[in-house]
């Protein structure tokens, strides 16, 4: 140990905890938080005041941003130089700041997350609005402190016009704590101030009738509103954002294209994270992806598939990649030094305070140099007065000091009066000149009450701080750039689908799609109908089924097996489009064919599965009735409806709710009609029991209706388009089984029967023929007949055109009938009503002998 040295012992312990706590409260306070006044960290704060200091305002040219670093690192701030040039950067970045403090010349880098060019190949000056931040600053509105050697001094904070940490926001990691301040509107934050202005107790309610939401630089979605509001209420809320998208169509196919990101990512990263999803098959239905921003904009476009759903491939991209993130608000800033959680009446509240206090302190400051000024036109006054006597004096004088004490003496001058006469110059002997004194020395006592008033009256005062605001809002405020989508929350992908009507068709070889409803118009009876689908080889529309997007669908197949669906997922297509293969939708096998499907309401309601029940029909005349709440529980694979028996196959499945009447129709004409309550509920894998017996070995079930309404009425359509509606009282009640009555007075002209439909007025028909035309005709323009009659023609059909399928609909009363493709040929003539000569009832009432199958469940 050298001499005069000394040890002292200390506890280690105490040590690390003061030299942790020191080093801690240094980051908290130097480094990482900003201050609640100007919402300037220390960096950002030394940039603007170095800038300052060189005279780089945005008038003059721009300087290189090594001068400037250097000015700042060499007098302000003792840290890296990366610290510096990388704030400095971001004060330039329009995708990182709201509104730029800094104007960047040169590769300031780019969204994508490429890194600026070296600082001494980039320049920059200040913005305008960086000019309001530092306004006043030579006024003593704020405290100096010595820099870090004690040569120079630096403003403690800057008397900013402007209010900074609501416009641009914050982020920081300091020691045990962090901020992260969202970015707002500078007309909704100068709104909400005067509102606070005016009215000091104003709730945050109130003032976010104002500051709506966070504006985000690069624009986007805001998602859901709860967490705006807890944010602007306790200083913390989580803000989901999503990109602003949008569908086209490019070159043929479905795009989606995406004009702006959420804040803070990286545009090139997510485009490459989402490609790898893509080929990870997480992500279906996206082929092709191509990033085509330029300088005009962003622009990034997401080619799809022919079969994918633009709505259901954007959810699946907001859920799984950065088109949507959010923002996690944690409003910490320092007030007084100390760091407090702060809601958005705080922010404005220290804002304001801090505009008191910079607009009192530069008014004493201008009314101390305005009496100062006074004072001395006083004296001048007073020597110009006495212009001969002073030159007198100053002329017999040996010297100024001499010259001085003259004055004083003669005159009863201060010694800042008489030094200013000793220093007038000639030319201020003029008249001219002296006459300026005076208008100068009454323009300063205006000035000087005017300046005493105000800090007389803070309502005066508080007059000056909302007009300033007022005049920033007007130079320098714009348009918001983020939306806000109030009514956002939680994923849901049916949230961007519209629950609207749409039709299913499905086609003899199993091709499906939807199409909207409003694509097919209204003709008038006898028309030839629209050209409605383009169909394969052989292939021919066979189904054609009316639904909403987002009710559940049961998919029954010809094999008794049933499949779960959402309406929307099955791929959309137009009245001309061929649709999908319902194997690439449904794991169906190559042999069995999707024959029925059930739309349902939600499955999860208990009480609607519980009292609602799927009544099925096969060919051979089979019928089964089961509760609903045995198709809420679907697989993959389907689950088992029905156990069918040889060379039978499943027809038809209707929903019911327990109370209905069924009516069974077959091939031959026949129709019987019985209570559903004479059916008791099965489980899912017994067979049925005999509904109807069939004519002839030829013979086979058309069609079943379940009907609740009383007041329904029935439908029946020929193959050779013939058609006739009946009262449901035409068909007396008997009991399952029986050989049923007859519905159409079947002859060779009308062909045998091919559909039953119960309709009412309100209902539109829909026909479809083998060849794939359509044709929508009102019900309410057929007359009801008795039920043996041979109907009137429905469609004009052509050779060996037969009808295919028929569906009802609901009408649109506001849908005009479209006339533009009705043909009248010579034989498209409507047919009056045949009535035939009724035959006598043929009803066989048949014990119920059918051997009910219950089958263990797979």
């Amino acid at each position: 140990m050298s001499e005069g040295e000394k040890l002292i012992p200390i506890n280690i312990e105490d040590e690390m905890k003061s030299s942790y706590i020191d080093y801690s409260m240094s980051v908290i306070v130097s480094r990482a938080l900003p201050d609640v006044r100007d919402g300037l960290k220390p960096v950002h704060r030394r940039v603007l005041f170095g800038m300052h200091e060189l005279g780089v305002t945005a008038t003059k040219p721009y300087k290189k941003s090594a001068r400037i670093v250097g000015e700042v690192l060499g007098k302000f701030h003792p840290h890296g130089d990366s610290s510096v040039y990388d704030a400095m950067v971001r004060m330039a970045q329009d995708w990182s700041l709201r509104y730029l403090l800094v104007d960047g010349q040169g590769n300031f880098g780019s969204v994508d997350g490429d890194s600026p060019a070296a600082m001494r190949y980039t320049e920059a000056r200040m913005k305008k609005i960086a000019e309001e931040i530092i306004a006043d600053l030579e006024k003593e509105t704020v405290d100096f402190q010595p820099n870090f050697d004690d040569t120079l001094e630096e403003p403690k904070v800057m008397p900013t016009k402007v209010p900074v940490l609501l416009i641009n926001g914050a982020s920081g990691i300091a020691v045990g704590m962090a901020t992260n301040m969202a970015p707002h509107n500078l007309n909704e934050v100068i709104d909400g101030t005067l509102a606070y202005i005016d009215n000091n107790d104003i709730e945050i309610d109130e003032l976010m009738q104002h500051i709506k939401a966070p504006d985000f630089p690069t624009g986007g979605v805001i998602y859901g509103y709860e967490g705006v509001r807890e944010a602007f209420k306790t200083g913390r809320g989580r803000i989901v954002m999503r990109a602003k998208a949008a569908f086209e169509t490019v070159d043929g196919r479905d795009c989606i294209i995406v004009t702006e990101i959420p804040y803070q990512v990286n545009k090139a990263d997510m485009i490459k994270k989402t490609a790898e999803l893509v080929n990870d098959h997480k992500i279906e239905g996206i082929s092709n992806i191509r990033d085509e921003s330029d300088r005009k904009g962003m622009r990034i476009v997401y080619i799809l598939k022919r079969d994918a759903i633009p709505n259901i491939v954007l959810n699946t991209l907001y859920k799984y990649t950065q088109l949507q993130s959010s923002f996690s608000v944690n409003n910490i800033a320092l007030v007084n030094g100390r760091p407090e959680m702060l809601n958005l009446k705080d922010l404005i509240l220290h804002f304001v305070n801090h505009r008191f206090e910079v607009v009192t302190r530069r008014t004493q400051y201008e009314l101390r140099k305005a009496q100062e000024r006074a004072h001395i036109l006083e004296g001048l006054i007073i020597a110009s007065d006495n212009i001969d006597e002073v030159i007198a004096i100053i002329r017999g004088s040996k010297n100024a000091d001499e010259a001085r004490e003259r004055l004083i003496e003669r005159f009863s001058l201060s010694e800042i009066q008489a030094r200013a006469i000793v220093e007038m110059r000639l030319r201020q002997l003029t008249g001219l000149e002296q006459d300026k004194l005076r208008a100068e020395y009454d323009d300063i006592m205006k000035l000087i009450e005017y300046l005493e008033s105000l800090l007389a009256s803070k309502e005066l005062l508080m007059g000056v701080i909302k007009d300033e605001l007022a005049e920033i809002r007007d130079k320098y405020g714009d348009a918001r750039r983020s939306q806000i989508e109030y009514a956002g929350g939680e994923m849901n992908i049916e949230d961007l689908i519209p629950d609207e009507q749409v039709v299913i068709t499905i086609s003899h070889a199993g091709y499906i799609k939807r199409t909207p409803l409003s694509e097919y118009k209204t003709q008038n009876r006898g028309g030839v109908g629209q050209k409605s689908a383009g169909t394969r080889d052989q292939d021919f529309l066979e189904h054609m089924y009316v639904a909403t997007n987002h009710q559940y669908m049961l998919f029954f197949t010809q094999k008794g097996k049933c499949f779960w669906m959402r309406v929307y997922e099955i791929p959309e297509g137009s009245k001309q489009a061929k649709g999908r293969a319902i194997q690439n939708i449904i794991n169906i096998e190559n042999d069995d064919k999707v024959k029925a499907f059930i739309c349902t309401q939600d499955l999860k309601d208990e009480e609607y599965i519980n009292n609602h029940y799927v009544i099925m029909v096969t060919k051979q005349g089979q019928v089964k009735k089961t509760p609903l709440e045995q198709y809420s529980r679907p697989r993959l694979n389907g689950i088992n409806a029905i156990t069918i028996k040889e060379d039978d196959e499943l027809f038809e499945a209707k929903l019911t709710d327990g109370n209905s009447k069924v009516l069974v129709a077959a091939r031959s004409g026949k129709l019987v009609r019985f209570d559903e309550a004479k059916t008791r509920p099965m489980g899912r894998t017994a067979s049925g029991v005999r509904g109807i017996t069939l004519a002839h070995d030829k013979d086979e079930v058309i069609g079943m209706v379940a009907v609740s309404d009383m007041n329904s009425e029935i439908l029946v359509v020929s193959e050779n388009g013939y058609g006739k509606r009946s009262s449901l009282d035409e068909y007396r009640e008997t009991n399952r089984g029986g050989k049923g009555v007859k519905t159409m007075n079947i002859t060779e002209k009308t062909g045998l029967l091919v559909s039953l439909n119960s309709v009412t007025d309100n209902d539109d028909l829909m026909i479809i023929n083998k060849s794939g035309l359509t044709i929508r005709i009102r019900v309410s323009d057929l007359r009801v007949m008795g039920r043996a009659t041979q109907g009137v023609r429905l469609i004009n059909i052509k050779g060996n055109d037969s009808i295919a399928a028929v569906a009802k609909v609901m009408k649109d009363e506001e849908e005009e009938v479209d006339t533009t493709n009705l043909v009248a040929p010579e034989d498209a003539e409507i047919l009056p009503p045949v009535e035939d000569e009724i035959e006598e009832d043929e009803i066989i009432e048949e014990d119920d002998t059918d051997v009910e199958q219950e089958n263990s469940e797979e």
